[in-house]
């Protein structure tokens, strides 16, 4: 098993690997979301405030795990913490790869998730990554939180259950909409899960 080297230098380093990874997550979703339109919301469905609180709460969490993961030591789980970094570092990578993955893939299909939205140019997405799940950028942001608290050693870990409920919450009401809207999505769902292929 590998071990990262002992001592400040080696600290540094994984921070900076780990925030740079936040940055790439950061400018694809930027750089991708210019193409996007979504224009149609749903009846019967008010996003107002809870689009506000979602788009506010992302940029205070984003602005706090940067400051978090370049400058930190929050509730550290461990004084021997090598292996938990080395476990933590994976799930990281695993979870941004998944999200990226999921993110190109999508293509101009992608709305944020507070919009609530549903264009009428979207289509129905079953190729790659969407084969076996639905929400693979829900997963892999998931794991990616729960993999950079592993990785800098905090119990803040345990608060990632709360973006696991609004993931969830999210998730619901998006498969709601499309069932209505792509006829064939119905069909989709009963050959996939939706966060873990094969599982869930």
């Amino acid at each position: 098993m590998y071990n990262f080297p002992k001592g400040r230098g080696s600290v540094e380093i994984l921070r900076l690997i780990l925030f740079l990874g936040l940055v790439l997550h950061k400018v694809v979703w930027e750089v991708l979301k210019k193409g996007v339109k979504t224009t149609v919301t749903p009846k019967n469905i008010s996003v107002s405030s809870w689009k506000r609180c979602v788009k506010f709460s992302k940029g205070i969490v984003l602005l706090f795990l940067v400051f978090q993961t370049l400058f930190l030591n929050l509730f550290p789980i461990s004084q021997q913490s090598t292996v938990l970094k080395v476990i933590g570092t994976a799930i990281y990578f695993i979870g941004l790869a998944l999200a990226l993955i999921g993110r190109l893939q999508l293509g101009d299909n992608w709305a944020n998730i507070e919009d609530g939205q549903f264009s009428p140019q979207q289509s129905l997405v079953t190729n790659g990554i969407y084969r076996y799940i639905r929400h693979p950028i829900y997963t892999g942001d998931i794991l990616l939180l729960i993999g950079l608290e592993l990785a800098l050693n905090s119990w803040l870990v345990l608060g990632v259950l709360i973006p696991v409920l609004v993931v969830i919450k999210q998730a619901i009401a998006e498969e709601t909409l499309l069932n209505q809207a792509i006829p064939a999505y119905k069909e989709y769902s009963r050959g996939t899960k939706r966060f873990l292929p094969f599982i869930l």
